[in-house]
């Protein structure tokens, strides 16, 4: 058996298609099949009567993690970064920027390593370092457009 929505093999039992998500009903053009050939005639023909404008379009699977990410405004592309990991960065180097780098943010990192002699991107570090630890997971990837480990 096919799925009638996407046309993939179906396993016997199934009650879902494994990759569009389609219930599997009773297909007709199935059953119709197997009295004809038990009496030892032809199987019927069965014909598409619609044209491709009317045909639905092939949905792709989609997982569940994923639409889930994307509906919370986190892009599944994005790099893999640990917040603590970023937040001890800071803390310690961060007057030499490398929590910006570890970030992939390479300009700001840059601007940190350039006025590091102010000790002014020392204390922003901390700070941030500190922000980076008391941020929520979701507000911390999307803010820095990373995925939390």
């Amino acid at each position: 058996m096919n799925c009638s929505q996407c046309g993939a093999p179906l396993e016997q039992g199934a009650t879902f298609c494994k990759y569009c998500g389609e219930p599997v009903s009773a297909q007709p053009q199935a059953q119709a099949q197997a009295p004809a050939q038990a009496q030892g005639g032809p199987a019927p023909v069965v014909i598409n009567m619609q044209t491709p404008q009317q045909q639905m379009p092939q949905q792709a699977y989609v997982d569940p993690n994923m639409a889930n990410m994307i509906n919370n405004g986190i892009n599944p592309a994005w790099p893999v970064k640990s917040k603590v990991a970023a937040g001890i960065l800071a803390i310690f180097f961060g007057g030499i920027g490398v929590h910006k780098f570890y970030l992939g943010k390479t300009g700001m990192g840059i601007v940190y390593l350039l006025f590091c002699w102010t000790c002014i991107p020392a204390v922003v570090g901390l700070i941030e370092g500190i922000m980076y630890l008391c941020q929520n997971d979701h507000n911390f990837q999307v803010k820095n457009q990373v995925r939390v480990q």
